[in-house]
């Protein structure tokens, strides 16, 4: 389907899509940002986009970027939708978990003096 086409193939504005808002109304989402659905809240009263959103990331969490690329939505767009699902109950986020640090040299020297120590 194509970028701001339903599927109807008509298309609907990015600000028809954001009630004509810009930014989100959270600076706290970063492409990487895993969105979880809330499985106790109905999806009656949502627009088609946070709908779908919502069918999206029910089965499991899935990242902002990701989800820009299901719904073929600009993110900036997507961000706005999310904020609001944030703001409503029904999305949780979660920061991705963060890259693991290198261990100190010296302590794995020291672990394997041990270890061989005892073998």
């Amino acid at each position: 389907m194509t970028p701001g086409r339903r599927p109807g193939g008509r298309l609907v504005r990015s600000y028809v899509v954001t009630d004509g808002r810009a930014h989100p109304s959270r600076n706290t989402l970063d492409l990487v940002t895993l969105l979880i659905a809330a499985d106790d809240l109905p999806l009656t009263g949502l627009n088609p986009e946070k709908r779908r959103l919502m069918e999206l990331c029910r089965p499991g969490a899935l990242s902002v970027a990701e989800v820009a690329g299901h719904l073929e939505i600009p993110v900036s767009v997507t961000k706005v939708l999310i904020a609001d699902l944030m703001d409503s109950g029904h999305l949780v986020t979660r920061a991705p978990v963060p890259a693991a640090r290198l261990s100190d040299a010296r302590i794995l020297q020291e672990v394997l003096d041990g270890l061989r120590a005892r073998l």
